[in-house]
């Protein structure tokens, strides 16, 4: 996310200093590889390269395919790297990765390849995802081209730039499909002739994270998920801790009483919560009113003994939660990590939260069985 925000804020600044500009985006992969479909760089006419393709083994050559592109227009591209055979030094990268990455150039000189940002940008900033299905592949006489986009935009606003009007129908359907699960994919279509590839894009909203208590302790837990690119909010009901001062990353800070909260944050099914107050009478009550709502996630600071005693305090207030209740709620908060400092806690607080949001357990990767990615779909479609 924070990527994608590096982007799109380093593509602003170049349309208004008038550079030419393209942009690079993985768009299938096999094997081992360092970064997934979705990943992207945009390059610019002076030499920025903002965010990145592989583990910086490609980004000089895709810069190299992409400058005609830029200064002389043309149609977009797609390069195939090839690391799985033993010899791949031989052609220029050594890379050892035992994979396959293939990577869309596009220049961003027209309004349609500037339109996919613009949809990113609605995304992240919105409150609901949407799904980009980008053509990057076609080996049949057609009028379908290489990088011609679906959007379908999270109010369910549809806009095609497929010509071919089965393959939009269908790639539609599966844009719902793919919105509905949750999960990208590349789907293989059957045209007359041939096929053609198309990546399904969810694009994702930034992560709304609410950390309730302004301590000390919670100054780390904000820069560090500000670094991921997350929409923080900070609320407390202390005047002198809650101050933009304390906490300059945060997107929005709320002075408000524990048991008000409702009145002045939206709380999601996409929100992650962190309460870290010190004060046992705030916990018990946000800890209510968060049990109560559809928020996401929610950590508590404090040893497991004291949660117990939260818990056992909001029965004896007739307040019982549900077993799916509780499964949202994390206690004491953070991954085992021997974290023993503030910054140590906020980064094992942050790892949880990203491990919940991916649905992932949090341990080692070495005694991970299979794929350290989710795997990626694909599959023939006839139309």
């Amino acid at each position: 996310m924070k990527e994608l925000q590096n982007i799109l804020a380093a593509y602003q600044q170049a349309q208004n200093q008038g550079e030419f500009t393209a942009l690079a985006t993985v768009v299938k992969t096999s094997g081992s590889v360092y970064r997934r479909p979705g990943a992207r760089m945009l390059l610019t006419e002076s030499g920025q390269m903002i965010g990145c393709v592989s583990g910086g083994c490609l980004e000089s050559d895709v810069f190299e395919l992409a400058q005609p592109l830029m200064f002389y227009g043309g149609e977009p591209v797609v390069a195939k790297y090839d690391t799985t055979a033993s010899d791949d030094i031989v052609w220029g990268f050594g890379l050892g990765c035992n994979g396959v990455v293939e990577v869309l150039i596009e220049p961003l000189s027209d309004s349609l390849a500037e339109q996919q940002l613009e949809f990113i940008s609605e995304c992240l900033y919105g409150q609901q995802p949407g799904v980009m299905a980008t053509v990057f592949r076609v080996t049949a006489k057609s009028n379908v081209r290489v990088a011609a986009r679906l959007l379908l935009k999270p109010d369910n606003m549809v806009v095609n730039g497929i010509e071919d009007a089965t393959l939009a129908h269908q790639v539609l359907t599966d844009a719902h499909q793919a919105l509905k699960t949750n999960r990208s994919r590349v789907e293989s279509y059957k045209l007359q002739g041939g096929t053609a590839e198309v990546f399904l894009e969810v694009i994702h909203p930034l992560v709304p994270l609410v950390v309730f208590g302004a301590g000390h302790d919670a100054m780390p837990v904000v820069n560090l998920a500000k670094h991921q690119g997350w929409h923080v909010t900070v609320v407390d009901n202390r005047p002198g801790y809650i101050t933009a001062g304390r906490f300059p990353d945060a997107d929005q800070i709320i002075f408000s009483d524990p048991q008000a909260i409702q009145n002045h944050c939206i709380l999601t099914s996409n929100t992650v919560a962190v309460v870290m107050t010190h004060q046992y009478k705030s916990d018990l009550a946000l800890l209510k009113t968060l049990l109560s709502s559809s928020v996401r996630y929610i950590g508590i600071l404090g040893p497991k003994s004291r949660t117990q005693k939260l818990l056992q305090d909001l029965k004896s207030l007739g307040f019982i939660p549900t077993d799916a209740q509780l499964q949202r709620l994390f206690g004491p908060v953070g991954l085992d990590i021997g974290a023993d400092s503030p910054e140590a806690i906020a980064l094992s607080i942050v790892a949880e939260i990203q491990a919940v949001l991916a649905n992932r357990s949090g341990g080692c990767l070495r005694t991970r069985v299979g794929s350290i990615h989710q795997e990626e779909i694909s599959c023939l479609v006839s139309v």
